[in-house]
């Protein structure tokens, strides 16, 4: 097992109605701007429980935070930030919402020439203004992380922050909320939080045996919970389940003292970017592909997993291995997603050379868990999941 050293200062405040308990995290003297989505909160009476539990605090609204938060949407709010001088921030949302919040958070106190730095820079952010969130949608894990993805359409950008001054304060987790979510969202979710962990999780062993069956709880409680939860969002043990494993699958507790990956991710922001694909689905389009192409790296965990998660007792190691593979896209295609990009969009020829190039502009020549996986590479995976 790898040193490592872990922190998380986020208050999770989990269980019915606790909504009510805002008042009790918020300063008094606060001046709060709520930030929310597309307004479906307005329906489902989350945005009413949130009315009623700041009812005393000094407090504004900016709506219309898109999926894949939207960087000149974001500069709007920031303008009602300094303008109305904003002390303290307030998500009510799925993982978009709360990621516009941590980039808001940043740029609220950025000095730089334009908050746009913040993503280019590299730089951690060390501090940022408080802010707290409601959970909508589980799916992300932002809200007990720090860190954020954001999405530029001027650009077809795509880019990642964080930093130990962006974990929220607190973040509510009623699982009722999940009872009005539309299906596709809610597959979008498991499918994004079972990816989480594959991303910590497909490497190779690390001696961390605990981490190990850590990850692996949250995958087959996952997988248990998936058919409730599509079938009737209402089962509150199913939708606690659910939503507790989102946040576990990304609040930093399972990657430390093990490898991890991370070019699935890198590689599907650029698809979400280019073509505007829902984020997880993304995930699903690109991890079949890269795990064949890195088999070699990684077949010693692929078979464990295939043991541990799957079942699979027979056969040599390789063959353990690729059938890890085949069933995590059937786990996939069985909930409705399709895993082959030109599903998604007619214009897929061309797409690997110009992640392939982006990568090259940015410096990102070696991504995964060896930092070997070069440009070419990621070509060749996108290539493969046409």
């Amino acid at each position: 097992m790898n040193n490592f050293e872990f922190k998380n200062p986020t208050k999770i405040i989990f269980g019915k109605d606790t909504i009510a308990k805002l008042t009790e995290e918020i300063p008094s003297d606060a001046k709060v701007l709520v930030l929310y989505g597309g307004g479906s909160i307005k329906k489902n009476g989350i945005y009413d429980q949130v009315k009623t539990a700041l009812k005393d605090v000094e407090h504004l609204e900016f709506g219309g935070i898109p999926a894949n938060p939207e960087y000149s949407v974001l500069l709007e709010a920031l303008e009602v930030i300094k303008a109305e001088n904003i002390t303290y921030l307030l998500a009510v949302g799925g993982g978009s919402v709360i990621d516009g919040t941590k980039f808001l958070s940043a740029a609220a106190l950025y000095e730089g020439e334009t908050p746009w730095e913040i993503l280019t820079g590299g730089k951690p952010t060390l501090k940022g203004m408080p802010f707290g969130t409601v959970l909508t949608l589980p799916a992300t894990g932002s809200e007990m992380n720090s860190g954020a993805v954001i999405t530029n359409r001027e650009t077809k950008e795509k880019l990642a922050m964080g930093g130990a001054g962006l974990f929220p304060m607190f973040s509510i987790l009623d699982p009722q909320v999940i009872t009005s979510i539309p299906r596709r969202q809610l597959v979008n979710g498991i499918t994004d939080a079972f990816t989480h962990v594959l991303e910590q999780y497909m490497t190779y062993p690390a001696g961390a045996l605990l981490q190990d069956r850590f990850a692996e709880g949250i995958m087959q409680t996952l997988l248990e919970v998936a058919p409730s939860v599509l079938k009737d969002p209402s089962d509150y043990d199913a939708a606690s389940n659910f939503m507790w494993s989102c946040t576990m699958a990304l609040n930093g507790l399972i990657q430390k003292g093990v490898p991890t990956d991370w070019a699935v991710h890198a590689i599907g922001h650029e698809l979400t970017a280019l073509y505007g694909i829902d984020h997880a689905r993304t995930l699903a389009i690109i991890a079949p592909s890269h795990y064949q192409y890195n088999f070699e790296a990684k077949k010693e965990k692929l078979a464990q997993y295939a043991e541990r998660i799957w079942n699979v007792t027979e056969g040599t190691l390789e063959d353990k291995a690729y059938e890890a593979i085949e069933k995590t896209e059937t786990f996939f295609n069985q909930m409705g997603i399709e895993t082959k990009l030109s599903k998604y969009t007619d214009s897929y020829e061309g797409t690997a050379e110009i992640i392939s190039k982006r990568f090259t502009e940015r410096g990102w020549l070696g991504l995964g868990e060896h930092k070997s996986l070069k440009p070419e590479d990621a070509e060749n995976i996108v290539r493969m999941a046409y």
